[in-house]
């Protein structure tokens, strides 16, 4: 609906605070214009004064000025010492002269629907005493002065208002240009198109965190996207060696009636292959099935010496066929707030690693203690990772020279989950290697 839309709705608000802002101030003015014609009208009442005080002075008779013609629609009299020497009119002036004694000058009096004014105009010669002007029915004067200016802005106000909204939407168009691009360009989206950027606009700080944001955005998702296809491939090329065999088998098996010492043998081929695809897909929802949101609410006291202990126990019969020693170096008591499953799986990715890539007759050292933090660090003395390949070793499926390694059993998710499970309990890992020297791995809790 166009009533939802940002533009219509800010020249609504727009619109309606200008129009309360026009109302204010009419009301101010038409308040401070009334007080004006007012003042006016003083003023003029007090250059009549002068005026008659003027003459007087000069000795000219009062009778003859009281009938000049720029005198005739007021009705005023003279005070002298108190007493009317003078007087023009019917107004019953005895009642006016307390005013004379008050500092204001101009008196304003509602009688029925009119507004009728008084000023009191105080001399000191040729006599002391005050010139009384009274006037009837200002208030024809005061609003006939006021119509005329209500008539204008009448006609001025909502040709200003139209202006000032048609300027509002001009505005808001062009603070919403880098918001149509952008828009625009998330309608050109897609999976297969995440080249798409929006251009920086000029003089819009808040528009440019946002097209920051969205640009930075459109950046992860494209790295996103390529680490899914790239996850998709190593899965498909992880899972279809197994299935090839496990295929071959089967029509090998089928082509011909065989011994049965042959079926048997088959059937342990097919098994040892299922187990493969079984532990890539057990791995793969090891991977997926903690995340930031819910990992909390599996933390428990956890006994990390017990978890570890337990680990390398299970790892005895490997370590004697290799003829390898393991060293508890530095050993302590340990317990934390974490997922004990995944800290079990840290500490058996990286002890079946290292038994995996050290010869026979090598040593293998582990340690576990608290300091500032908590240290799990394990050495080996096995083949080691060339520096160039230190940082890939933790993406899924990666494996460090296929051709060197090729009697190791691996799919290269072992670190990964190490990694995945470290990042989920705000941990970090270190590793540091050199060929044919060893690794060492250390984590930090």
């Amino acid at each position: 609906m166009k009533f939802k839309s940002l533009k219509t709705q800010v020249l609504i608000w727009f619109g309606g605070v200008t129009s309360v802002i026009l109302i204010l101030f009419n009301v101010a003015f038409y308040h401070f214009l009334e007080q004006n014609i007012k003042l006016s009208i003083q003023n003029k009442l007090y250059d009549k004064a002068v005026f008659i005080n003027d003459n007087i002075k000069i000795n000219t008779p009062v009778e003859k000025l009281l009938e000049y013609k720029q005198l005739e629609s007021f009705d005023i009299a003279i005070i002298k010492e108190k007493k009317i020497i003078y007087k023009k009119g019917d107004v019953n002036f005895k009642q006016l002269t307390s005013y004379i004694s008050k500092k204001e000058s101009f008196f304003v009096f509602k009688q029925g629907k009119s507004l009728n004014g008084l000023y009191v105009f105080k001399i000191s010669e040729p006599f002391k005493g005050a010139i009384l002007f009274y006037e009837r029915n200002i208030n024809t004067e005061i609003n006939s002065k006021l119509q005329e200016i209500k008539n204008t802005l009448f006609v001025l106000e909502p040709i200003l208002l139209l202006l000032l909204i048609f300027a509002a939407s001009k505005l808001v168009d062009k603070i919403l240009i880098p918001i149509s691009d952008i828009t625009k360009t998330a309608n050109k989206i897609s999976v297969t198109d995440l080249s798409q950027t929006i251009t920086q606009p000029l003089n819009y700080d808040e528009i440019e965190e946002l097209v920051d944001s969205f640009n930075n955005m459109i950046k992860r998702l494209k790295n996103g996207v390529e680490h899914l296809e790239q996850f998709n491939s190593d899965v498909s090329h992880e899972l279809k060696t197994p299935l090839t065999v496990i295929k071959g088998e089967i029509e090998i098996t089928l082509n011909k009636i065989r011994e049965p010492k042959y079926y048997v043998k088959s059937l342990q081929t097919i098994e040892n292959e299922a187990i493969q695809i079984q532990t890539i897909v057990d791995d793969l929802l090891m991977l997926t099935k903690y995340t930031k949101a819910n990992i909390k609410q599996t933390f428990q006291t956890t006994n990390l010496d017990s978890i570890l202990l337990d680990t390398i126990n299970k790892y005895n019969i490997q370590l004697k066929e290799k003829n390898i020693k393991l060293h508890l170096k530095k050993f302590e008591s340990i317990a934390v707030e974490a997922n004990p499953l995944l800290m079990a799986t840290i500490f058996s990715n990286l002890i079946d690693n290292a038994i995996k890539y050290t010869p026979n007759n090598k040593n293998i050292y582990i340690s576990l203690y608290k300091k500032d933090k908590i240290y799990f660090i394990i050495k080996d003395e096995g083949i080691g990772i060339p520096k160039e390949q230190l940082s890939k070793v933790v993406d899924r499926f990666y494996r460090v020279d296929e051709s060197r390694n090729k009697k190791i059993k691996g799919f290269g998710l072992g670190l990964s989950i190490v990694k995945n499970s470290i990042e989920l309990h705000n941990a970090s890992i270190k590793i540091d290697s050199e060929k044919d020297i060893g690794t060492i791995v250390e984590i930090i809790l």
